[in-house]
């Protein structure tokens, strides 16, 4: 949605200059929402009190609510509409709500704004208490499903855990805890400042909107609690890959070193009658090599029955 002023509550939804904007008094509200950093459209912010302008367009932002004069200040973050690679992969929502205007600044296509622009042209937002109670839903809802579906990817991996998959499940199971630690960062923050807005004192604020809000919050709770269950499960079975990846290693240096066991008497015999001196015993008999021959299958026989009767080719 590109910066525009928004007009609803007492009719038709409208798209309004900022002039009128400014001269609007009822029985409505206001909207001004801004899309990127362009520096005509923030122009639009320079009649706002000082620090409300300055939050509003700061570059880093984490999940917040702050009271200012007589609206709030909240910080959210969601959901993309194009995913990125960036390290920040919560898109940043600003709104200042007071009665009868919000301003909302975002500096990357957040997901959750055509939800609530769709439900404005429903007739379904009449008072910034709907607006910011709409944002908290629509973003709670938009995460969901990709924080569900790390626990799914991550069941997916605890299925296929076995000694010939370490290695391709290592890669797979770091991403899914790579993106858990991303998430975490924001989720946890917009569950706290959720349930400070809730408890704000603003007559713009009804209580129907506290009930969507506190739902939100808890919504992100539960988000919460699941990453950090992702997290430490994702611990656990890198442990477990470790373990199995130590068993891999230990199992094909045992075979090395039996095999190595097997061949070394057998090296020294061979060695010993292959010295190029006289005096060599049976060196002139005719059935010489097939009796160092037989010598060395009996002697590999006996030292690998010893290590099956010790139990080591079974490891």
């Amino acid at each position: 949605m590109s910066c525009a002023s928004i007009l609803v509550g007492d009719g038709p939804i409208r798209h309004v200059e900022a002039k009128d904007a400014a001269a609007y008094s009822g029985p409505g509200f206001i909207w001004t929402h801004i899309e990127g950093g362009d520096q005509s459209d923030l122009a639009l912010l320079r009649h706002l009190p000082e620090v409300a302008a300055n939050a509003l367009v700061a570059t880093e932002t984490r999940p917040r609510c702050d009271r200012i004069e007589d609206g709030a200040l909240i910080n959210l973050r969601g959901p993309a509409t194009i995913e990125t690679n960036d390290s920040d992969r919560l898109v940043s929502v600003r709104l200042w709500a007071r009665n009868g205007r919000v301003n909302s600044v975002t500096r990357r296509p957040l997901a959750a704004s055509k939800a609530v622009a769709a439900l404005m042209e429903k007739g379904r937002i009449l008072d910034p208490g709907d607006l910011v109670a709409a944002f908290a839903r629509a973003i709670s809802q938009e995460l969901d499903p990709q924080v569900a579906a790390l626990g799914d990817a991550l069941d997916d991996c605890e299925t296929e855990l076995e000694a010939r998959a370490v290695y391709r499940l290592r890669g797979r199971i770091a991403q899914i805890r790579s993106q858990a630690i991303a998430f975490r960062r924001f989720v946890s923050p917009n569950r706290d400042a959720l349930a400070t807005l809730a408890t704000l004192d603003f007559d713009w604020l009804a209580e129907d909107d506290r009930i969507h809000i506190r739902e939100a919050a808890d919504r992100f709770a539960r988000m919460t609690e699941e990453l950090e269950a992702v997290r430490e499960r994702a611990a656990l079975l890198h442990e477990q890959i470790t373990d199995l990846r130590g068993e891999l290693i230990e199992g094909r240096s045992l075979l090395i070193s039996i095999v190595a066991l097997i061949f070394l008497p057998l090296t020294f015999i061979t060695g010993l009658f292959g010295m190029n001196v006289t005096g060599i015993p049976i060196a002139e008999a005719p059935n010489a090599f097939w009796q160092i021959t037989a010598l060395c299958v009996g002697l590999a026989l006996l030292t690998a029955g010893y290590f099956a009767a010790k139990s080591w080719l079974r490891r």
